[in-house]
């Protein structure tokens, strides 16, 4: 039956993985112009003693690619501008909050303290102030722009390449283009707002570095994550509870505090140790250098989804059963600790039944009513507004966070599979969640979230990957639980079903993945002799002059790119919302955005 049931699920993820595959061509061939369509990231560009990075690329695809390459925006290291830029929005916000004071009131000019937040230090007039440490910044400014503009060492070894057409982007982004493959190293350009401005200063040599030391940390964070993940499941068991604590007996003994500890507070516990992890994890992916919002989600996604299969998951099964059976544990042989472990599953199913209606249940209900970010609005609203502005961005939606949505519904998919044969009475309570889930999710997509990116599908292989992953997981537990029912010739029948498992896993990759990593050649020379034939007398140069110029090179235009303009104008989900025209995605998500005009003279542009 075992046997069975797995057939039935590679037939599902494989019909699934082929119609996201078709889904994703079909959008590439049917979406409009974009700069991305038309732009690599050349990174690890090799010094030349004899010519700036700026000349050294524009000769190398001169020469290389002489038919098709079209301009560059070499990388400027402004991380240091875009703090002094960000500095010079807040106190442009609060000069205009005080400046609508005093015309709402006239008589009397508004007074400010000089000291941190305006709580301390010496009264002075509150206009002047800021409009003096305007003036301050904009000379900062001036000098550090003009220092990047002359200092060679702010241009890094990296650039945006654009190119004349749809086919000579895709050569260059899927070929090699030097005997070292170390260097000149091209992949395709994320889309203008998808870019992380940050990470692209970051040298490509200190890349693995970075990643390595990421991958560590990674690891003691989900294994140190394992003590309190074991306190939690040890506040079930009451007598452990009387022990450490007996002047606590008179009150567990009591029959609503008995239900609240054994029922809803393991739950409760471990969601709250959960709720700071995202930003734990997305800084993660920050530190380990990648330049895109989306692969940024993809990565923190990928670390979210193995901290709770070892935390939640294993630690709920694991850990709980040390405390119970500890004495065991120490007495009997090595191996016995599967069985031991085999036996812990069915006992933790009343355990997952109630997290899936405190995390999963409460969490669509909550997603579908926003308390939480009513609740926020209003305190911004009442102590952080000062302007139009601000209120603007204090009502924005957000956006759909893939990065810790898309593993918890793995790690229910995984809850299904392993308590499909052990505990089938879990399974209803999966059901509605998934049922729910769809309703909701379906909802805020369409009439509430604003859009962060558009990646087209690419996050497919990874949700495929770790779904195969959770039916491995789901086999190997089930030869343990096998192992203690005295069914030892069955659960060598089972032996080859994780063998079998990853090579499905393998021939759907080797079939589908490269669907969204490449674009094919016949695809982009059909786009191009369509727009050739519509569109005779484009301009490409001038419609990619300023896509990937830095943010803080650009005055108000890069909130509004028209990129996103006429992306919006097609969209690939039908929404019965019109998106903001600033969101905080442009202008938060690398720290370096601003809303207020800068000066652009001396600013770079393509060549």
């Amino acid at each position: 039956m075992t046997y069975v049931f797995t057939l039935w699920t590679c037939y599902i993820l494989y019909m699934e993985y082929k119609a996201v595959a078709n889904m994703r061509l079909r959008h590439l061939a049917a979406e409009s112009r974009r700069p991305d369509q038309l732009t690599v990231l050349v990174r690890n560009v090799p010094p030349d003693p004899d010519e700036s990075v700026n000349e050294h690329v524009e000769h190398f695809f001169c020469v290389n690619h002489p038919d098709h390459y079209l301009c560059h925006q070499v990388v400027y290291n402004a991380n240091d501008l875009a703090k002094l830029v960000a500095q010079r929005k807040a106190m442009q916000n609060w000069l205009t909050y005080y400046e609508n004071k005093f015309e709402r009131k006239p008589s009397s000019r508004p007074t400010t303290k000089t000291g941190y937040g305006g709580f301390w230090g010496t009264t002075v007039d509150a206009i002047d102030f800021y409009t003096s440490k305007m003036d301050v910044l904009a000379q900062q400014e001036a000098v550090e722009r003009e220092k990047i503009m002359n200092d060679p060492k702010s241009i890094m070894p990296a650039a945006f390449v654009s190119f004349r057409s749809r086919w000579g982007t895709a050569v260059c982004a899927q070929t090699q283009q030097c005997h070292n493959p170390t260097i000149w190293l091209t992949e395709w350009a994320p889309e203008p707002r998808d870019v992380f401005w940050d990470n692209l200063a970051i040298p490509y040599v200190e890349l693995s570095i970075r990643r390595l030391l990421t991958t560590v940390a990674l690891f003691f964070l989900i294994f140190c994550f394992m003590i309190p993940i074991a306190f939690v499941q040890s506040l079930a068991n009451l007598e452990g509870i009387q022990k450490v604590l007996p002047f606590l007996k008179p009150v567990i003994e009591m029959k609503t505090v008995k239900s609240v500890i054994q029922g809803f507070l393991p739950g409760i516990a471990l969601k709250i140790f959960l709720i700071i992890l995202p930003t734990i994890l997305m800084t993660m992916s920050q530190i380990e250098g990648y330049t895109s919002l989306s692969y940024l989600d993809r990565r923190s996604a990928e670390k979210y989804f193995w901290f709770i299969i070892v935390n939640v998951f294993l630690g709920s099964i694991i850990t709980g059963t040390a405390f119970q059976q500890l004495k065991s544990f120490l007495e009997q042989p090595p191996t016995e600790i599967p069985k031991t472990v085999g036996v812990s599953i069915p006992m933790k199913a009343t355990f997952f039944i109630t997290y899936i209606m405190v995390d999963g249940w409460a969490g669509i209900a909550a997603e579908i009513l926003r308390v939480v970010p009513l609740v926020i609005f209003h305190l911004k609203n009442t102590f952080l507004v000062k302007t139009e502005q601000d209120r603007q961005q204090a009502m924005d939606p957000g956006h759909l966070d893939f990065a810790t949505s898309e593993p918890r519904i793995q790690f229910y998919f995984l809850l299904g599979l392993v308590y499909a044969a052990v505990a089938p009475i879990l399974l209803p309570f999966i059901i509605v969640f998934f049922a729910f889930s769809y309703v909701v999710f379906r909802h805020q997509v369409i009439n509430v979230y604003d859009q962060k990116y558009e990646s087209g599908a690419r996050y497919w292989p990874d949700v495929h990957r770790r779904l195969v992953i959770c039916l491995i997981i789901s086999q190997l537990l089930m030869m343990g639980l096998l192992s203690t029912k005295k069914f030892a010739k069955v659960t060598a029948l089972l032996l080859p079903q994780p063998i079998l498992t990853f090579w499905f896993y393998r021939y759907c990759a080797g079939r589908f993945e490269s669907a969204f990593s490449k674009f094919p050649l016949q695809e982009a020379m059909v786009k191009d002799t369509l727009e050739k034939a519509t569109e005779p007398n484009l301009n490409l140069k001038e419609y990619l002059k300023e896509a990937y110029v830095h943010p803080v090179f650009k005055g108000n235009d890069f909130d509004r790119p028209r990129a996103v303009d006429e992306e919006e104008s097609n969209p690939l989900v039908r929404t019965k919302r019109t998106s903001q025209g600033t969101t905080r995605y442009n202008s938060e998500a690398s720290s370096s955005a601003t809303t207020t005009p800068v000066a652009t003279s001396g600013s770079p542009r393509l060549i």
